[in-house]
């Protein structure tokens, strides 16, 4: 497994680390690779990498569905963030064939923040096939 240490500098932001995920991929490995983050106001997400517009509509379209003030009971003053890391989830698996991520042409592999900035670690973990 891979730890992979990713600083953030906004309260919400979204980082492609497709690029550091893929050079932790075993070369000349066929199977699985998971990629996973351990904090409950982060999560991990696939989606079009070709226009940086595509994040910031993500960001901005959570942050009206979960704003950052509302009706919440959760006194550490970021409910928002956890709401959106659930949304979104901990975690993706992606096929791996040659030692290869196999995403779509657009596609990349997101770390999202959403109570930044901070010092955070994602797991990488490749299975091969038996």
């Amino acid at each position: 497994m891979t730890t992979l240490e990713v600083r953030t500098r906004q309260r919400i932001e979204t980082i492609d680390i497709t690029g550091l995920v893929q050079e932790a991929v075993e070369p000349d490995t066929d199977g699985i690779c998971v990629v996973y983050t351990p904090h409950t106001t982060t999560a991990i997400a696939i989606n079009e990498g070709a226009d940086p517009d595509v994040a910031h509509d993500i960001e901005r379209n959570l942050a009206a569905l979960f704003p950052k003030k509302g009706d919440y009971r959760h006194v550490e003053g970021n409910s928002d963030a956890h709401l959106k890391s659930i949304l979104i989830g901990p975690s993706e698996t992606i096929p791996v064939e040659g030692g290869k991520l196999l995403l779509g042409q657009w596609q990349s592999i997101y770390f999202c923040e959403f109570d930044g900035p901070r010092r955070r670690r994602v797991f990488v973990r490749t299975q091969a096939e038996t």
